[in-house]
């Protein structure tokens, strides 16, 4: 079992950044594809970014893209979603998930959207994004 905890949220001002962290434990991260998904008020959470078990592949969601950078430190059972040039429209809760991938695997493709493919989830961590 892996245990997924998020940590980073708050509230910002348009225009800010955060950097949000996701820490692994009970077993080694390094065998884990990490994402992450969120939230907004009233809404279906939604796929933001995933990083490959290496880190060596990643995927965005158009909405974030060129402003949100995913990366991950496999030695500490970390990965991190760093949040810059926030818009009110990012607000809601983020939250971390994980899967257990074969070694070389790639997170390209639709399927790393999709809910179900995850293993585990954390708790979630609340952003908000003021005008």
């Amino acid at each position: 079992q892996v245990q997924l905890l998020e940590s980073g949220g708050g509230l910002v001002q348009a225009g800010g950044s955060l950097r949000l962290s996701c820490a692994a434990s009970g077993r080694s991260a390094s065998g884990l594809a990490m994402g992450w998904f969120r939230q907004p008020p009233g809404k279906e959470r939604e796929f933001v970014a995933v990083i490959s078990r290496s880190g060596d592949s990643t995927q965005y969601a158009d909405s974030v893209k060129g402003r949100f950078t995913i990366s991950r430190d496999n030695f500490n059972n970390m990965a991190y979603l760093q949040m810059n040039s926030l818009k009110p429209e990012d607000t809601g809760v983020y939250y971390c998930a994980a899967e257990w991938v074969p070694t070389g695997t790639r997170v390209s493709g639709p399927d790393w959207g999709v809910q179900s493919e995850y293993d585990y989830w954390g708790q979630g961590t609340q952003v908000t994004v003021s005008s």
